[in-house]
């Protein structure tokens, strides 16, 4: 049983579909006061967290959309609004390693495993802007600067702990803006239709012309997919 702490684009189609059905899992079992499995560390650490364990079968259910599913089993639990479980079966770095074995000569997620800081970075990068302006500022630099000899283990707690957090609407309007400069060759829409168009929308529209036109930068972003998991 698990439930993966890394985003799910990482996932590749049976981790992905695995997760959903074992987080359902987990939701019967707190739900309903089940015996079956409810010592597991991985449903310890989600009791009392509702919810956290929704916006994370809201994320995956994002995900799922971009590959094509349809999820029409929403949860929703809401104990502890906004609070997540600080407890980690294996800490979210480790967790990549564990995926790389998962995936060795197979298929892998839509976002491949980062080899390195500056990947893990450029992957994350658009949903930190969505959050923080100063975050975005200085991880920015941080990665870029090369120098502090640290790597994937030292900067993704933060990383994962920032993508916890609900994107500040004027953030998240300019982040979508940001990533629309990427595919608005591409689209026969005028700059005022873009501005009366919904975020939801618009992320919409830049999910289906980036998967066309095989824009690699945001296919390999984590805001492609969870953005709109936040999205009411």
């Amino acid at each position: 049983m698990r439930v993966w702490d890394v985003n799910p684009g990482y996932l590749n189609r049976q981790s992905l579909l695995g997760e959903h059905r074992e987080l359902h899992a987990i939701v019967s079992i707190i739900k309903h006061n089940k015996k079956g499995y409810s010592r597991h560390p991985e449903t310890l650490r989600w009791q009392g967290f509702g919810w956290a364990l929704s916006q994370r079968h809201k994320l995956l259910a994002a995900e799922m959309t971009l590959r094509g599913y349809v999820d029409r089993t929403p949860v929703l639990l809401k104990t502890q609004p906004q609070k997540w479980p600080e407890v980690f079966v294996d800490i979210p770095a480790a967790q990549f390693k564990l995926l790389s074995e998962k995936y060795k000569n197979i298929e892998q997620g839509r976002i491949p495993l980062p080899k390195d800081v500056q990947q893990l970075w450029a992957q994350h990068q658009y949903s930190v802007m969505a959050r923080d302006d100063a975050e975005y500022k200085y991880l920015g630099g941080w990665v870029a600067s090369r120098k502090t000899g640290k790597g994937i283990d030292d900067i993704y707690p933060e990383l994962v702990s920032l993508l916890r957090c609900p994107p500040a609407e004027g953030n998240l309007r300019n982040t979508i803006q940001h990533m629309w400069g990427y595919v608005s060759s591409y689209a026969s829409i005028s700059g005022k239709a873009i501005e009366k168009k919904t975020m939801r929308n618009l992320l919409t529209r830049i999910q289906h012309l980036t998967f066309l036109h095989d824009i690699v930068y945001l296919k390999e972003s984590t805001a492609l997919g969870e953005l709109q998991a936040w999205m009411h």
